[in-house]
């Protein structure tokens, strides 16, 4: 399934929220392809809705580290929202989950780009033991 990338805006904060699978090949470019067209518009505050993506592979994951430096560079940064449980164990054991800001709700992560404005946090480390406490043993 091809990754689809729908745009939106809240806050004047972007969100992109994906659909399908960030793999190596065209979905990999194609993020990169709008993450270029975001840096052209000046666009520094950028939300990644993974809510509906089923699968990261590393390539995925090099990329998101390499979009992150280049938001930063031009005082920007990506907020990630909505990870799978297998998404947030692979940015644990990545050790991304040190690069990366991530929320459980949209409206935390939009307020995560403005100083004074009250954010839940998410922390990734509780959710991957909720999930794993919350599935019954596959033995």
């Amino acid at each position: 399934m091809p990754l689809e990338i729908n745009s939106r805006e809240a806050d004047g904060v972007t969100i992109l929220d994906l659909r399908g699978r960030l793999v190596q090949g065209p979905e990999v470019t194609a993020l990169r392809e709008r993450f270029n067209e975001r840096e052209r518009e000046k666009v520094k505050n950028v939300i990644l809705n993974f809510k509906q993506v089923e699968f990261i592979d590393s390539t995925g994951l090099g990329m998101l580290v390499a979009v992150q430096s280049q938001m930063e560079k031009v005082g920007g940064a990506i907020r990630l929202l909505g990870l799978s449980k297998r998404g947030a164990e692979l940015m644990v054991l990545t050790k991304l989950s040190t690069v990366f800001q991530f929320f459980d709700d949209e409206q935390a992560a939009i307020n995560s780009f403005f100083p004074g404005r009250e954010v839940k946090r998410f922390d990734i480390l509780d959710f991957v033991q909720s999930q794993e406490t919350s599935e019954p043993d596959k033995a």
